[in-house]
């Protein structure tokens, strides 16, 4: 990090026009496949604490919002042919950027490690129906669950050296499996339980989920991707690709998955008579409904389609924070990281309580993040960066020393009204800390950027 802060030149990769190969189903399977996985499995038996029309209303509209940002993000990487911490560099300062860069590294490689988690939990499920090993949970059942880290990780190794064109055959392939099994799932639900059962369940007063802090979570949880969205759009040439693709393919994906998740985990509440969050995992699911080995091969694939997203921005953001490191060994990198990350859960022992905190954190960094680059780059420069501005230590992004301190002190000032106005309780009621900080800061920003630029005018 210390080199990125004293170099003279600050080189950036953007794609050219004539390179970008995507089309509209490339880029609708990618985001698609983004949020067909474990973790968003796990997201819908997390709210399923507010019931089912609660969490039902709540995945909706903090999806839906989020995945605007999706879009507005992705119409940039479009214009531009640069990864969203490249764009960062703009709003933040060219040596700045190092910062957005550092949360995308962090975050990505945790959701890897989240949706790796999981999978290895049905690689142990696999190990026990084959090799009669213990399942993860059970005494000895943890090197099961390394063997299934270590599996996992040799898959995703293989998946990013193959390059951009394989993920996206992961990604068709994938799609195609994951619908078949979610089918079946869900008929195996409603043959235990029926959807009046469901509708009607009451969450236990202890285990209820405030509204609010349902959005919060699906903010957090959404608002991930659109750190990402940059990184996938710059390899399309055409604007609809780049803005209704991610939209519609990322909030399919997650309604898709999320309901699964929301309706299983009630499901298994009614006929256990326990309601347990934990229950949420993917593999836990499968198994108690019986649905066998296959499943579990499923969720590993499902684990590979959204890895597959995650490996790839959180290598752009390392490559950001490294240009002489090339994409294909910041890739390589961020894998290996990953696969000691995934044991973290092991080590605090709750893998719940390591995804909500994962969660809490997300939710107060990631929104200003999004406000202060779209309203930077919409608002302040109407729809315009030049290139060269970009790399240029002599031009208008460079700021004071290469930061835009401006941007910092929008940003902390985001992270702490998040953390108090999630303790107001007509917000955790209603809606939720993220949406109104990101509200609020992009509001901020803009008159701040424009008090700072008519100060240096006179």
């Amino acid at each position: 990090m210390w080199k990125i802060l004293k170099a003279k030149s600050y080189p950036l990769e953007s794609i050219a026009p004539e390179h970008r190969h995507m089309n509209y189903w490339d880029m609708f399977a990618t985001w698609v496949g983004a949020n067909a996985n474990n973790g968003t499995w796990f997201i819908g038996g997390v709210i399923a604490a507010c019931g089912l029309w609660g969490g039902v209303k709540a995945l909706i509209i903090g999806s839906a919002i989020a995945y605007v940002f999706l879009s507005l993000v992705g119409y940039i990487g479009y214009k531009t042919g640069v990864t969203t911490t490249g764009l960062s560099r703009a709003a933040f300062g060219i040596r700045g950027s190092v910062g957005p860069s550092i949360v995308n590294l962090v975050q990505f490689i945790g959701w890897t490690a989240v949706n790796t988690f999981i999978a290895a939990t049905s690689v142990s499920y696999l190990c026990d129906s084959v090799f009669g090993w213990p399942v993860y949970g059970e005494p000895g059942g943890i090197w099961g669950m390394l063997f299934g880290i270590g599996v996992m990780s040799v898959l995703h190794l293989i998946s990013v050296m193959a390059g951009q064109r394989s993920i996206q055959l992961i990604e068709r392939v994938g799609m195609i499996l994951v619908f078949a099994f979610v089918v079946w799932e869900t008929i195996v639900v409603f043959r235990q339980t029926s959807f009046h059962e469901i509708s009607n369940w009451v969450v236990p007063l202890k285990q209820r989920m405030s509204f609010g802090s349902a959005l919060d979570a699906l903010a957090a949880f959404n608002l991930a991707w659109v750190t990402a969205g940059a990184d996938f759009t710059r390899f399309t040439n055409k604007k609809s690709v780049a803005t209704s693709a991610p939209f519609f393919g990322a909030l399919i994906g997650v309604l898709w998955f999320a309901f699964v998740g929301l309706f299983a985990t009630i499901s298994i509440a009614i006929t256990s008579g326990v309601y347990d969050a934990n229950n949420s995992d993917p593999s836990t699911i499968a198994a108690k409904l019986g649905l066998g080995a296959l499943a579990m091969f499923v969720i590993i694939l499902t684990s590979m389609t959204a890895n597959a997203v995650n490996l790839q921005a959180a290598g752009s953001a390392l490559n950001n924070m490294w240009p002489k490191i090339s994409l294909k060994v910041s890739l390589w990198i961020v894998t290996i990281i990953a696969t000691f990350v995934t044991m973290v859960p092991m080590v605090v022992g709750s893998f719940l309580e390591t995804f909500t905190a994962f969660l809490d954190v997300l939710g107060m960094i990631l929104g200003p993040w999004m406000a202060i680059m779209c309203v930077d780059f919409f608002i302040l420069h109407h729809g315009k960066y030049a290139m060269k501005d970009l790399t240029n230590r002599e031009g208008p992004f460079w700021y004071k020393l290469g930061v835009n301190w401006w941007a910092y002190v929008c940003w902390a000032l985001g992270v702490g009204l998040y953390v108090i106005i999630r303790r107001i309780d007509w917000f955790d009621h209603t809606v939720g800390a993220a949406y109104p900080v990101m509200l609020i800061i992009g509001a901020v920003y803009f008159v701040v950027m424009k008090l700072s630029r008519q100060g240096q005018e006179d």
